[in-house]
């Protein structure tokens, strides 16, 4: 049976590992913003790292940006280093949760996963790495079930806005949800936007060793999950903009969710189809030119090297070593536009084709440093105020599994991440 223990037995509810990072300083601003909902509506949180310096420059400009000078002060700083064992001991020894922002995952996650699951505290991290996230699930799901610990990958942009938003769409469904398709657009403001360069080197190295993905998960002896309803069809498609089938963790992160919900609740599972809107016909262009360039480069060596120093180059300035600005942040939003098919209350799914649809939309602020921090927090948050709706023992779980019986959605909705149903169920 897993426990998520807030009494006084850890000093802190909170440790955000790499908090001095790109994406670990929008994390802290994230949770200095909500203390108040913390157990019995306070959060005690510390922040870790290499080197002390970064950490409390972090907290100074963390105090200027909220108006909180007293997180210079109040916010305890632990050193802390993936490379150095024991001091990863001592840290997780301290949090009830440890917020694990130090990528790419590949090279630096396992070592805080072994020591979250080793020292008893619950890990959240925000990698959107298959292979990472998938030799976590074989590698350490029944020691975290054994300590009672749950390891929570992909609560970032990748990939709380589809997995969550696939099982909202199915609550809101009434009937038999079968299948389903998300469209994901992504809007910049008038100073444009990019993404960091870690971003960039995760993808890089993944479609480097997309082979030992592929052997990964042979090691599992996986079934294929049942089909219910008509079988979805991988396609491109037009949705106000031409779409492309979405190269991101979210299709792994779904089925795993639905296979767990098939397993643990016998749950029907939905089939998903990712798609990721590309604009014209300019940018289409773009990214066959793009696109040949990296899977050419990537195979070899020098070519990694080459799009690692040069990522602005060659993804025409859509990731970046500085990665974006505050106001590029602030003019900059993702939607999802989930479109669904199944059977309504009283048909029989594995009779005739579907005969109803849904279409719901998630929405919400820049993905990378706005919308990624709210997730990641909200999911920590819910682990330590509903630990009753979570999973009924530990391990190394999706999103959708952690948190399908939670109140995350609703979590998400009040910070900006907006789930709502268009169109309810509509005859066919």
């Amino acid at each position: 049976m897993a426990k998520v223990d807030t009494s006084s037995s850890r000093p802190y509810h909170i440790v955000i590992f790499g908090a001095s990072g790109f994406t670990g300083q929008f994390v802290v601003e994230e949770v200095a913003r909500t203390v108040s909902e913390g157990p019995n509506g306070s959060l005690t949180w510390a922040v870790a790292g290499r080197s002390r310096q970064k950490l409390d420059k972090v907290l100074e400009q963390t105090a200027g940006t909220l108006g909180k000078p007293e997180l210079r002060t109040a916010v305890e700083v632990i050193v802390a280093d993936v490379g150095e064992p024991d001091s990863l001991a001592a840290m997780c020894k301290q949090a009830v949760i440890v917020l694990n922002c130090v990528g790419p995952y590949r090279f630096w996650g396992e070592p805080v996963v072994k020591a979250c699951v080793e020292n008893g505290a619950h890990c959240i991290d925000i990698s959107g790495e298959p292979q990472f996230l998938e030799s976590m699930q074989l590698n350490y799901d029944s020691q975290a079930a054994d300590k009672g610990v749950y390891i929570v990958g992909a609560c970032g942009f990748d990939s709380i806005p589809a997995d969550m938003g696939v099982l909202y769409t199915r609550d809101q469904f009434k009937g038999t949800l079968t299948a389903l398709e998300s469209f994901l657009t992504a809007s910049t403001g008038p100073e444009g936007g990019s993404i960091n360069d870690g971003t960039w080197k995760s993808a890089i190295y993944g479609f480097a060793d997309s082979g030992k993905l592929r052997s990964l998960r042979k090691k599992f002896g996986h079934k294929p999950l049942p089909v219910v309803g008509s079988k979805i069809k991988r396609r491109y498609r037009e949705v106000q903009q031409y779409a492309v089938p979405f190269m991101g963790a979210d299709p792994s992160v779904v089925k795993r969710s639905q296979r767990f919900l098939l397993e643990e609740h016998q749950e029907t599972p939905v089939q998903y189809g990712a798609y990721a809107g590309v604009g014209g016909v300019a940018n289409i262009v773009k990214m066959l030119f793009a696109g040949m360039m990296f899977w050419f480069l990537v195979k070899f060596s020098f070519g990694r090297d080459l799009l690692i120093k040069y990522p602005e180059f060659f993804s025409f300035g859509f990731f970046s070593k500085d990665g974006p600005t505050r106001k590029q942040m602030e003019g900059s939003s993702f939607k999802f536009a989930f479109y669904g098919e199944g059977y309504t209350e009283g048909q029989d799914p594995s009779q005739g084709r579907p005969n109803a649809k849904i279409r719901t939309l998630v929405q919400g602020p820049e993905a990378g440093y706005v919308a990624t921090p709210i997730a990641m927090v909200q999911a920590a948050i819910t682990i330590l105020n509903e630990p009753t709706a979570l999973p009924k023992k530990g391990g190394v779980y999706t999103p959708g599994a952690t948190f399908a019986k939670t109140k995350l959605v609703e979590r998400l909705n009040k910070h900006g991440i907006q789930f709502s149903s268009l169109v309810s169920e509509v005859p066919v």
